[in-house]
């Protein structure tokens, strides 16, 4: 089993781009959820303080994309061009060909289905270009707005990791959610 790493590739979906950050985000970022406490709220960083702390942040990302086993896309309407969010790889197990994902998006684009739409398509990329055998993400058991995020995309519920995190709001519980390749494969199948 081995993954064959090829990067944060631009994707798309029916209403989304996903492609890599620049430093030219930094103020929409800062503006749109980076800045928002109720965006931070169940993370692991702080709502950021200034624009100067997400420029910061994207010179450090975007300095990763040259590694072929980095991913951290930001989310683009197709219609404007406006970021709303990301999507990235929080970590890797390449024994057993896995990959986490974690993403944030703002406020004003909650509950508009964008960000399973943006899911999916990372997802799918991992599965059928990159090889993953398995796609995971985790939230906050009090957060369940994000588990349904996780089950719109396909991921089942795998249980409660009791005090199995530490974000802003200290250490807390974690319902796990992962898709194996098999699985997403067979939905598939089964929607053709």
């Amino acid at each position: 089993m081995s993954m064959a790493h090829k990067g944060t590739r631009p994707l798309e979906t029916p209403r989304l781009i996903l492609r890599r950050f620049t430093a030219d985000d930094a103020q929409a970022m800062y503006d749109s959820w980076a800045s928002d406490p109720e965006v931070a709220r169940y993370l692991t960083w702080p709502p950021h303080e200034s624009v100067e702390v997400t420029r910061a942040l994207l010179e450090d990302w975007t300095g990763h994309y040259a590694e072929p086993n980095y991913y951290n896309w930001v989310m683009a309407l197709e219609e404007t061009g406006q970021i709303i969010g990301n999507v990235s790889v929080v970590r890797s197990d390449e024994r057993i060909d896995e990959v986490e994902l974690g993403y944030c998006m703002s406020r004003a684009f909650w509950g508009k289905g964008y960000m399973p739409e943006a899911v999916s398509a990372v997802i799918g990329y991992f599965f059928t270009e990159v090889g993953a055998n398995r796609v995971s993400a985790k939230h906050e058991v009090e957060n369940a707005k994000s588990g349904r995020v996780m089950q719109k995309a396909g991921m089942r519920f795998e249980g409660v990791r009791r005090q199995g995190f530490l974000g802003n709001r200290g250490i807390v519980d974690v319902a796990c959610y992962a898709i194996l390749a098999e699985d997403w494969k067979k939905s598939l199948d089964e929607r053709r």
